[in-house]
């Protein structure tokens, strides 16, 4: 059975992926770069952490405390990054890798007595992107820009440091709206599909691969009412894939 697509419901919801993705592609690019791939899901992580010890603290779920744990927690992994960095930078994968790990396990146990704590960790993971109000998205969209900015405009002086932290807010806001999912698919997946395209078409083809994933996952999750945030990881990962396969792959020159 399928049902028409309700875009007083649908519309906040696309535009909360929206503006996801406006910050996470560019700042894809760097992970890449980097090859620190896994670090969006180890700060996105310990965002989350944050989330639930405020939960377990009984703290407002949408109040100032919480958001203020959130980046409290992911600025701590940030912090944690750098620092491991700067000691093993031969190894650094691998430490993003035992943080997400040791974040994960912390929640778990964190949610161990609360009898809703599978569904809570399925909302942080999975998120809940089309119960998104337009109330969220002024602060969303409010912190995009000064992430854009910052990136754009001051990119050379930020750091590795001011580079983690930038990240981490970015992050931190991200995870709530849309799940650590989402948050790592926005951020990989259309970055990884246009890494042979031509450097001025990178960004611009990564971004309307992204918008399409999340128009089209939203509304076939609408239609079909599925999850939405599996669906559109799903979407992406398979118009990604189409997308990498029609762009040539650059040949080593000789």
């Amino acid at each position: 059975m399928t049902h028409t697509v309700d875009w007083s419901i649908v519309g906040p919801a696309l535009i909360a992926g929206l503006l996801v993705l406006s910050t996470h592609v560019p700042l894809g690019q760097r992970v890449l770069q980097k090859g620190i791939v896994f670090i969006d899901l180890a700060v996105a992580q310990m965002a989350g952490l944050g989330v639930i010890l405020a939960d377990v603290l009984g703290w407002e779920p949408q109040g100032w405390a919480v958001q203020a744990a959130a980046v409290s927690a992911a600025l701590l992994g940030a912090g944690i990054l750098t620092w491991m960095e700067r000691r093993w930078p031969d190894i650094q994968e691998a430490l993003i890798g035992a943080l997400f790990v040791v974040a994960s396990s912390a929640g778990i146990l964190l949610l161990a007595g609360n009898p809703h704590g599978g569904e809570h960790l399925k909302d942080l993971l999975v998120g809940q992107i089309l119960w998104v109000t337009p109330e969220q998205l002024q602060p969303q969209a409010l912190l995009a820009a000064i992430v854009l900015a910052l990136w754009f405009g001051a990119r050379r002086w930020l750091g590795q440091a001011g580079f983690y932290m930038l990240f981490a807010v970015a992050v931190t806001a991200s995870v709530q709206l849309v799940g650590v999912y989402l948050v790592f698919s926005s951020l990989i997946m259309p970055t990884l599909a246009v890494r042979h395209a031509p450097a001025r078409w990178q960004l611009p083809l990564a971004w309307g691969v992204g918008a399409l994933s999340y128009a089209l996952g939203l509304s076939l999750s609408a239609m079909l009412d599925w999850p939405s945030g599996a669906v559109v990881v799903v979407v992406m990962g398979g118009l990604c894939c189409a997308l990498s396969t029609l762009i040539p792959t650059k040949q080593p020159s000789h």
